[in-house]
Formats: C-alpha cells, sequence, structure tokens
C-alpha cells in the first residue's frame, strides 16, 4: 500500500536523513524524462529539497528552461518516497553554501566547485510507501 505522506511525518524525516542516493527527474525539450543519480536533502520545515549540481549540467539546463517540475525519488527494500515540486536555481553564496552543509550532513563533504549552484525544489507532494505513513 502506498499513498500521499505528510511532509511532517516523523517516518518520513526519518528515511530523508539516512543515506539513500536518489534520482532526479526532469523532462528533456521534447518531453521525454531525463533521470540522473543524485544526492538530494529535504528541509521538512521549509518543505524545500535541495539537489547540488554543476550549473552546466543537463538538470540545470531543463530547470533554468523552464522545466520547472520535477520528481526526486528514493527506494531501500520496500521503502520508498517520491518528492515532487516546482524547481528553481539559486547561485548565490548563501544558498550554495547552505545546500552544501545539508548535502555533507547526510553524504559527505562535496568537493570543491566554483560552479555549484543549487537546485531548489519547493514540495508540492510526496508519495511514499505504507510504512512512511503515520
Amino acid at each position: 500500500m502506498s499513498g500521499v505522506i505528510p511532509i511532517d511525518s516523523p517516518a518520513l524525516g526519518q528515511f530523508w536523513t539516512e543515506r539513500h542516493l536518489c534520482t532526479l527527474t526532469t523532462l528533456r525539450a521534447d518531453g521525454s524524462p531525463h533521470v540522473v543519480a543524485v544526492g538530494a536533502t529535504l528541509d521538512p520545515v521549509a518543505g524545500i529539497a535541495r539537489v547540488i549540481s554543476s550549473g552546466g549540467s543537463a538538470k540545470v539546463r531543463h530547470v533554468l528552461r523552464g522545466q520547472q517540475r520535477v520528481a526526486i525519488c528514493q527506494v531501500e527494500g520496500p521503502r520508498w518516497s517520491t518528492v515532487e515540486g516546482l524547481a528553481v536555481i539559486r547561485d548565490d553564496p548563501a544558498s550554495v553554501a547552505d545546500a552544501e552543509q545539508r548535502y555533507a550532513a547526510r553524504y559527505r563533504q562535496p568537493r570543491p566547485n566554483p560552479a555549484r549552484v543549487v537546485i531548489e525544489i519547493k514540495v508540492t507532494r510526496i508519495l511514499g510507501s505504507a510504512s512512511l505513513n503515520p
């Protein structure tokens, strides 16, 4: 059983602090999905998910082109979660530093990248396995 998960679900919060790789889905100009492996963080209080990336990547170009609806998924055994939302690119130093700190807390310190930007996703819906629903 699966369904919509409230962003304040403790089980969801725990799942999104564990070290799991994710996939980010954006849309190419022809409408086909572009799915890549990423590290992602979820801030349930702000309702924002973040992905750090190099500014010239395809995923960043897709968001800049106007493909703002994205999905981030993670799976671990029977547990899964998909975060859907509207993406924007942030390149200001404060946003990048904040996202790097969040990434480091979940994964590891990211390598230096002067071209780094943040794909910031305002969460509109979270789907997941029944084990994540309170």
